[in-house]
């Protein structure tokens, strides 16, 4: 190979990976969100809906809640780092980020981030190496699962 396709190569390597649809998507985006992740996945089944649970090597525990339409309704995160949040929010990640940077701007406090929106709710939490989040979607909620079951 020359070193002209190198080149080439490597600035391919450089540009921005789409974002994986995740809340919101379907079940497809789950092993897409492991395999961009190169986490570990497994699944449990509740009669509502499935859990698939993506754990890293570096330490950060995703879960992504699937209701038995196939989509994805709600997810989780915690570990020592913050996970992609454009991956796992995918189509509401704009949204997030406006809502998250008009916050920032009227607060002077490190605390809890809440973002509680009719089309999407964003908790995120935690410190230095030791973070926690969750986003769902309200109106997807399956009937009989509660925003306190998503953990």
């Amino acid at each position: 190979m020359n070193l002209r396709a190198v080149r080439g190569l490597f600035a391919l390597l450089l540009l921005p990976i789409p974002a994986l649809a995740s809340l919101g998507g379907d079940v497809t985006t789950v092993q897409a969100d492991q395999a961009k992740m190169q986490g570990s996945l497994r699944s449990t089944s509740n009669h509502s809906y499935i859990l698939h649970e993506i754990q890293t090597s570096t330490g950060v525990a995703v879960k992504e809640y699937v209701s038995t339409s196939g989509k994805v309704f709600a997810v989780t995160w915690q570990g020592r780092f913050h996970p992609d949040l454009r991956q796992l929010l995918g189509t509401y990640f704009d949204e997030y980020a406006q809502a998250e940077q008009a916050q920032r701007a009227q607060r002077r406090d490190h605390g809890p981030l809440v973002i509680q929106h009719a089309g999407m709710v964003v908790q995120i939490s935690g410190h230095m190496r030791a973070f926690l989040g969750r986003a769902y979607v309200p109106q997807m909620l399956p009937a009989g699962v509660r925003a306190e079951d998503i953990r």
